[in-house]
């Protein structure tokens, strides 16, 4: 298993020295994850949890990290976490499901033209 708090660390570090580089470029990352929240209609745990999902379903590890970290910050509790990645596992298996369905319709296609 992967040392979570390790790589976490890790990963600030270094995008602490890309913001150096680039700073407009996460100064507008922050804006927009800031955004995301002013509206103020759910609750902080709630973003995390969804943070977590999308996290999931864009195997994107820094942002499951980081999103873990803040979910149980927030109060999430394990069993909150594991239905909001049951919600991920549907909406991967949909998304297959869905992606399925332009698979064969881009083999009609390729029938249609022979």
């Amino acid at each position: 298993m992967m040392d979570w708090n390790a790589y976490r660390s890790e990963v600030s570090s270094r995008l602490g020295e890309f913001a150096e580089m680039s700073p407009d470029v996460v100064g507008g990352l922050r804006k927009i994850g800031g955004s995301a929240a002013k509206t103020g209609h759910l609750e902080p745990k709630v973003h995390e949890l969804i943070a977590l999902a999308v996290a999931v379903t864009t195997r994107c590890d820094g942002c499951i990290a980081a999103h873990t970290k803040a979910a149980v910050e927030f109060g999430a509790s394990r069993e909150e976490i594991a239905e909001a990645l049951g919600m991920a596992v549907a909406l991967n298996a949909g998304a297959a499901a869905v992606y399925s369905a332009r698979v064969l319709d881009a083999h009609a296609a390729l029938s249609n033209n022979k």
